[in-house]
């Protein structure tokens, strides 16, 4: 009688720990299973098509950029506001080169920034801001400040980020994509980064939500005997 009157208390005090949380794991499950990742990832939103360089106009060599830019760990040529540039990384952090001067070319502008955001932008709003921001909102922390953030007044509440260094979007972020981060931040229970999902707190309710499961496992087992017995 005793084990049996411990595993109830146990159960019903595991169960209002564990209830709330169990609840958002199911709810947060449902929208990660409803909504395909290519939306939440933004992948209908934007579309950059890779134009082709003109060989003939690049004069710079690989060669070139080594001696221009010590510690380089690496570079490739693309096509960017019609012309051909080089993005070099090195210990600096990555700059455009242009090819055909060998010129560094300075970080995007905002003029800059937003023809290219519009260029990629596959939505049908418009735009309807654009921020240079040196300090990242969470949506986009893990990613390098600074980023130009452009705005479109669609349904969804979308944007994009370029990055001034390289003219990449880097980052598609709305509304269906905000939720789920958010519901991502509950499944996951870390409140700060969102990103660990190996955290004390998740440990500690995976825990607790075992141990509800073997005691009503337990009870249930008791409460057969029982009927058994009589």
């Amino acid at each position: 009688m005793k084990q049996a009157f411990w595993s109830r208390r146990l159960h019903k005090w595991l169960g209002l720990m564990i209830g709330i949380q169990a609840l958002c794991w199911m709810a947060s499950g449902v929208y990660m299973a409803a909504i395909s990742i290519d939306i939440i990832h933004g992948d209908h939103l934007s579309h950059v098509g890779r134009s082709a360089v003109a060989a003939k106009a690049i004069v710079v060599q690989p060669a070139q950029l080594a001696v221009q830019f010590p510690g380089m760990t690496g570079f490739r040529l693309k096509r960017l506001l019609e012309r051909d540039v080089y993005e070099v990384k090195y210990a600096g952090g990555t700059g455009l080169v242009d090819a055909a001067s060998g010129k560094q070319l300075d970080p995007l502008d905002q003029s800059q920034a937003g023809l290219l955001a519009q260029q990629a932008y596959q939505g049908d709003g418009a735009m309807s801001g654009i921020h240079l921001l040196r300090e990242l909102p969470k949506e986009v922390a893990t990613r390098r400040a600074p980023l130009w953030r452009v705005d479109f007044d669609d349904s969804n509440g979308s944007s994009l980020y370029v990055s001034p260094s390289t003219g990449e979007v880097v980052a598609k972020r709305h509304s269906l994509w905000r939720a789920y981060d958010f519901l991502w931040m509950l499944h996951i229970m870390d409140y700060d980064k969102r990103t660990n999902v190996n955290n004390t707190l998740l440990r500690s309710a995976s825990v607790a939500g075992t141990l509800f499961a073997m005691s009503g496992i337990w009870l249930l087992w008791f409460t057969l005997r029982r009927r058994g017995a009589k």
